[in-house]
């Protein structure tokens, strides 16, 4: 089932809940592939504000809210055409929202003249970037906030 989604841009007054999206959709999805330890750290990395603060002040960030206006999901790009992060609200998983999310952020980035996205990818959102046609460069194992933990280094031409 598809969902309604409006797309805007992120402000600094959404931070509160980019934080509560992020860390409940790592704990909740994530741990389908990864340790709880291994969620836990993770989720722990982006519980300052002073985190948010930068990255909404680096990169470009969509969300994607339904009609009322609650936060389903968002995505971020840096300027070089590295796919930061998207994550989509735990309770509104297969719903069309990071394929919504995916294509926003591939069109701005055309748009900008960026002409290859590049992510690090979880193991439990590799297949879903690969049914969108990122290949996989290569298994690495990266820091999380205090652990090392499996992810993919993905890549698609635009």
């Amino acid at each position: 089932m598809k969902i309604e989604c409006k797309f805007r841009t992120a402000t600094m007054k959404d931070i509160q809940e980019l934080k509560k999206l992020f860390s409940n959709t790592v704990m909740t999805v994530n741990c389908r592939d990864y340790t709880a330890e291994e969620v836990a750290d993770w989720a722990s990395c982006c519980e300052s504000d002073g985190r948010w603060e930068q990255l909404l002040s680096t990169l470009y960030f969509i969300v994607a809210t339904d009609v009322e206006g609650q936060m389903l999901g968002f995505t971020a790009l840096r300027g070089d055409g590295y796919l930061h992060s998207m994550f989509v609200h735990k309770d509104y998983q297969r719903q069309g929202i990071a394929t919504a999310l995916l294509q926003k952020i591939e069109a701005y980035a055309s748009e900008h003249g960026i002409k290859e996205m590049t992510s690090e990818v979880s193991i439990t959102a590799r297949p879903f970037f690969e049914h969108h046609g990122y290949k996989v460069e290569r298994e690495q194992r990266v820091q999380a906030n205090r652990m090392i933990m499996t992810n993919f280094l993905m890549r698609k031409t635009l």
